[in-house]
């Protein structure tokens, strides 16, 4: 028969109420006392009953999710993942919440964040901006207990509890090996777009990137990063221009979103069919220019698994228990015309 929390205060000797304090990390227990509490679980095997120690307390957990407003497919299915995620963890008596700030903006993140209800908020899961409004508005959550998760992109310097998505240092290194190896021994520039080197992904990515050209394909120039704003009519803009500017560009690599503008640009420019491109996430664009061979490889990550993700870290943090960091890595997939699901 499994242990109970009466077979823990009877070997501790204390009573029940001692033992749900220390089980819920309830205040007005002595630390020597706590000790022999979690010695005798140990000891014991114990293992909580979370979901049916909620069910009789009538707790349930609010999860806020906060992600970019606008035309990027892949926030908008993230946001619909979340969506997603919380109507089948509602039997868990959890709730989700989405709300959409515009992007790279780290003012109006901040001001969603100030106005949250931190009464009936359990945790957060938020695409954060790198600002120094945003720093505070995190430590402000920190203070009070709220758990917070970064999703997509981190900011480890800031005051949150976990990072969900890829490793984006990784994701430019990638990027960068398979660009050098599709174009082999030919010399050229490279043209970089980025959505904003104001969020940690787009830097990370772009870090990595280049850490590998210089170290491996020292013939290939990376030209300086032009910012599309995630969005395609910018992307196309800031695209058509560098390739009316330089000259010898081979290879493109658009570390954002924006592929739409991509699309449109190297479709209509018969020097750009010929680039060689590494692009990000999966979308419905992107899937169509790897069939059509404007791109070469697509970097994507599993939306739903990262929220998902999200919802399982947020609890395991509130409820004490162990994330299980296998379960919760979220893999680096790339996408070739020839392995498109």
């Amino acid at each position: 028969m499994r242990p109970t929390t009466r077979d823990v205060a009877e070997e501790a000797g204390v009573s029940l109420a001692t033992v749900d304090r220390v089980l819920n990390r309830r205040a007005g227990v002595r630390e020597a006392t706590i000790a022999r509490v979690e010695a005798a679980i140990a000891r014991l095997g114990f293992v909580r009953d979370i979901a049916a120690a909620n069910l009789a307390k009538q707790r349930s957990y609010r999860f806020v999710f906060v992600i970019p407003s606008g035309p990027n497919t892949f926030m908008r299915t993230l946001e619909a993942q979340a969506v997603e995620a919380g109507r089948r963890a509602a039997l868990d008596r959890v709730e989700v919440e989405v709300v959409t700030v515009p992007p790279f903006d780290g003012t109006a993140l901040a001001k969603v964040l100030d106005a949250l209800d931190l009464s009936a908020v359990s945790g957060v899961a938020l695409v954060a901006t790198d600002s120094a409004e945003v720093r505070e508005a995190l430590a402000r959550l920190h203070q009070i207990g709220i758990p917070v998760v970064t999703l997509v992109s981190d900011v480890p310097a800031f005051r949150r509890n976990h990072y969900v998505g890829i490793d984006n240092v990784a994701a430019g290194r990638t990027a960068a090996s398979l660009i050098g190896r599709f174009l082999g021994a030919r010399p050229g520039k490279i043209a970089l777009i980025a959505g904003s080197m104001l969020v940690r992904d787009h830097v990370e990515r772009r870090m990595g990137f280049d850490q590998v050209i210089r170290s491996e394909f020292p013939h290939l120039e990376c030209l300086p990063v032009l910012e599309g704003r995630d969005d395609a009519q910018t992307t196309g803009q800031v695209l058509a221009g560098c390739l009316a500017r330089e000259k010898d560009v081979i290879g493109l690599y658009n570390i954002g979103a924006g592929n739409r503008g991509v699309i449109e640009v190297l479709s209509g420019n018969q020097a750009g069919r010929g680039l060689t491109v590494v692009a990000h996430e999966l979308t419905a664009h992107a899937r169509k220019a790897l069939r059509d061979g404007l791109f070469d490889a697509v970097i994507g990550q599993d939306a739903g698994h990262e929220t998902r993700s999200a919802i399982r870290i947020l609890k395991a943090l509130i409820d004490g228990t162990p994330v299980v960091e296998g379960q919760e890595h979220i893999r680096i997939e790339i996408y070739l015309r020839d392995n498109l699901p």
